[in-house]
């Protein structure tokens, strides 16, 4: 992940983590929001230094690959030039009306500062206070 959003700054990077047979597999995805930015900028106001979509044919391929046996253990995005928090529009994008599309997984956020990652957050959802908060990260 860390490599992922170096090689992306000054944009941001995403993708997924994927696990089978208790090995852990980063799959990164191509974040297409210059592209969404471009053709409709009303829509999409904001371009990939301060925002991500993942292209949805790789995203459909991960998808697909849990529905076959891999885990979903992460979805992943960075922020060049910012703290690692897990803004309101992170927290619309992993809901589904008013519940977490993937409540078992969790989200990290890497910080990136002058091509320097500072600090990962995780967060994962709080079935109690119905709210995503943030965890200790556990490497494995």
């Amino acid at each position: 992940m860390e490599a992922h959003a170096l090689s992306t700054y000054p944009e941001e990077c995403c993708g997924m983590i994927l696990e089978r047979e208790g090995q852990e597999v980063v799959h990164r995805i191509l974040n297409i929001q210059n592209s969404l930015h471009q053709k409709n900028p009303e829509e999409y106001p904001r371009d990939a230094r301060t925002a991500y979509f993942m292209e949805p044919r790789e995203l459909l391929w991960a998808l697909k690959e849990v529905e076959e046996g891999k885990k979903l253990k992460a979805f992943y995005h960075s922020h060049p030039e910012h703290d690692a928090y897990f803004s309101q529009e992170d927290k619309a994008r992993a809901m589904a009306w008013d519940e977490p599309t993937y409540p078992d997984s969790a989200y990290l956020v890497l910080s990136v500062y002058n091509r320097v990652v500072k600090e990962v957050c995780v967060y994962a959802w709080d079935a109690e206070r119905r709210d995503f908060l943030e965890i200790p990260l556990e490497i494995t």
